[in-house]
């Protein structure tokens, strides 16, 4: 098993846009395995790329262990796309691994439709609703530099704003390897 540092609030990569794929090959594949081992270390059910500070454009997913969901398989997202997003809405609880402890409800479209490419670079179009279409939109965020806490009310932001600079600061025990703190 080989595990990435989690990249965490503050941390410039996860401000910046990721680079899209245009060839994968041996190094991408086992970089993409080890995104899988850093995810379940760390107890995620998605992550992007750049949170183990690869500026590629991938998701690696699996919601397994999510009631309803036990026998979906793994996924990986090379260069996603939204096709399109459903008007009706849902608020629900998000947390992050690179905001460890920090939760806030966001409001995210209940149904999306997204174009990636597989490991084989084969392009999938393919509709996800509920915590599917959730985590892909969180994660695809990441790809474009956006925090979840970006789309919580402004008391959602208030309350967590002190948490959010222990993180930076790495004020807080962590459960699973993060890098260390960026110097100015």
């Amino acid at each position: 098993m080989s595990l990435f540092p989690i990249n965490l609030f503050g941390d410039k990569i996860l401000r910046s846009k990721t680079n899209p794929v245009k060839d994968v090959d041996a190094e991408t594949i086992e970089q993409i395995k080890s995104m899988f081992d850093t995810m379940h270390n760390a107890g995620g059910m998605g992550l992007a790329a750049n949170q183990v500070g690869l500026q590629k454009s991938i998701i690696v997913l699996d919601l397994s262990m999510v009631k309803g969901y036990e026998k979906t398989k793994p996924m990986v997202l090379i260069n996603p796309k939204i096709v399109s997003i459903s008007p009706e809405t849902v608020f629900l609880d998000e947390g992050c691994l690179s905001l460890p402890g920090v939760r806030g409800k966001v409001e995210r479209p209940s149904m999306i439709e997204v174009m990636y490419y597989d490991t084989d670079l084969k392009e999938i179009r393919q509709e996800a609703d509920e915590w599917l279409a959730r985590v892909i939109l969180h994660e695809n965020d990441h790809l474009n530099g956006i925090y979840f806490t970006d789309r919580v009310s402004d008391e959602i932001r208030r309350k967590v704003k002190r948490d959010l600079l222990d993180i930076k600061n790495r004020k807080i025990n962590f459960d699973y390897p993060v890098t260390e703190k960026e110097l100015k």
